[in-house]
C-alpha cells in the first residue's frame, strides 16, 4: 500500500485539474495514491482523470455538492496509506515534493504538517501579485504561520497533511470556513506534533481576479471570528491588526479630506514599502505594481470581515449557532 494517500476535492475546476495530476504524474518517487472526489460539479473531470489512469495510481469519485470539507471527509474514508496529504486543485506540485516529503518525515517525525506555497513561473502577472500579498510579512501573510511568522505554524490544506492515527482520534474536517485552521486546532489540542516543512512547497494560483481574491480574504477575515467562538484563546493581538489598520487608514483618510493631505503620509510609505519588497523579492516590476493593490485588497479584505463578524456575532450576537458547533467538536 502507499506510504501517503494525495485527497483532491474538485469543484467545475476541469483545467486545473489537469495541470495537478501533469505535475502529479512528473514525481520523482510514486510512493501514493491520489483520490479526487468531485463535489457535485456540474462540469466533471472524469475525461481528464481516465487519461492518467495509466500513468497515475488514481481513485475518481463523484458526489452530491455537499461543501469541500465533506469531499475531503469523503475521501479520507476510501484512502489506504499512512499518510494523507490534502491539496487544493488550483495547485502544482514540484517534481521532487514526495521523495523529499518522505526523507524529511523520516529524519523528524510529524503527526501533521504543511508545507509553504509560491508563485510557480508560469503564473500570470495577476497571479503572481496575489500570490505575494497572500505570503508576505508585510500583509495577512504575517500571521498565516511559516519560517517567519507573528504566530504558530497552522498547516493549510493547500500543502497539509497528517497521519492516520490523527484522523483515528481527531476525525476529519467540519464544512465551515477555515476548516484548516479548526482541523489545525484539534490536533495540536490532541496533543499530537505539528511542524513546518520549509523543503516541500508548492505552486498555489490562488484567485484570478481582485474581485474573487477579495470575497476569498473577507470570508478569512470573518471565519476568524467563527474560531474565537470555538476556541475561545484562539484569537490573539495580532489577528486585530488588519482590521485595526482598516480603522486607522479610514480615519487618515478622512482626516487628509476634511484637515490636511498631510495625512496621507504613512499610507504612502506603507505602500512604497510594499512596492519596493515586492520589486526585491519578486524581480519583476509589473508585479510589484500589481502587488500594491492586490496587497490593499488583502488587508481591506481580510481587515472588513474580521469586523463585520465581530458586529454581528460578537457585538449583535446574531452570528451562528456556535454553542452547537462547540458540541459537533466535543462529540467529533
Amino acid at each position: 500500500m502507499p506510504r501517503f494517500s494525495v485527497i483532491v476535492p474538485v469543484y467545475n475546476r476541469v483545467d486545473e485539474v489537469e495541470d495537478l495530476l501533469v505535475s502529479l504524474a512528473e514525481q520523482t518517487s510514486r510512493d501514493f495514491e491520489v483520490i479526487l472526489v468531485e463535489d457535485g460539479s456540474t462540469v466533471p473531470c472524469s475525461d481528464v482523470v481516465n487519461r492518467y489512469a495509466n500513468t497515475l495510481d488514481v481513485k475518481y469519485f463523484y458526489k452530491s455538492n455537499e461543501g469541500r470539507s465533506i469531499a475531503r471527509n469523503y475521501g479520507l474514508e476510501r484512502a489506504t496509506g499512512d499518510y494523507f496529504i490534502f491539496f487544493d486543485s488550483d495547485c502544482m506540485i514540484p517534481p521532487r515534493y514526495f521523495e523529499t516529503l518522505a526523507r524529511e518525515l523520516d529524519r523528524r517525525p510529524l503527526d501533521c504538517f504543511g508545507g509553504p506555497d509560491a508563485a510557480h513561473d508560469s503564473f500570470s502577472t495577476l497571479q503572481k501579485a496575489i500570490s505575494y500579498a497572500m505570503t508576505s510579512l508585510l500583509t495577512t501573510g504575517g500571521i498565516r504561520g511559516g519560517k517567519i511568522s507573528m504566530e504558530k505554524f497552522v498547516p493549510r490544506t493547500f500543502n497539509m497533511g497528517y497521519s492516520r492515527r490523527v484522523w483515528e482520534k481527531v476525525g476529519g474536517f467540519r464544512e465551515m470556513f477555515s476548516e484548516d485552521i479548526d482541523m489545525s486546532t484539534r490536533v495540536r489540542q490532541a496533543g499530537f506534533s505539528i511542524g513546518l516543512i520549509t523543503e516541500v512547497p508548492v505552486y498555489h494560483k490562488r484567485r484570478v481576479d481582485f474581485a474573487k481574491f477579495f470575497r476569498q480574504v473577507h470570508v478569512f477575515g470573518m471565519s476568524r471570528i467563527t474560531l474565537k467562538q470555538l476556541y475561545p484563546g484562539s484569537l490573539k493581538l495580532v489577528h486585530t491588526l488588519p482590521p485595526l489598520a482598516v480603522i486607522i487608514g479610514l480615519a487618515l483618510v478622512l482626516l487628509a479630506i476634511f484637515s490636511s493631505p498631510l495625512w496621507l503620509i504613512p499610507i504612502g510609505v506603507y505602500l512604497l514599502a510594499i512596492l519596493l519588497h515586492a520589486l526585491a523579492t519578486t524581480r519583476s516590476t509589473r508585479v510589484a505594481l500589481l502587488a500594491v493593490p492586490a496587497s490593499v485588497i488583502q488587508i481591506v479584505g481580510y481587515g472588513t470581515g474580521f469586523i463585520r463578524a465581530y458586529t454581528t456575532d460578537i457585538l449583535l450576537r446574531r452570528g451562528r449557532n456556535i454553542d452547537r458547533e462547540v458540541a459537533m467538536r466535543r462529540g467529533k
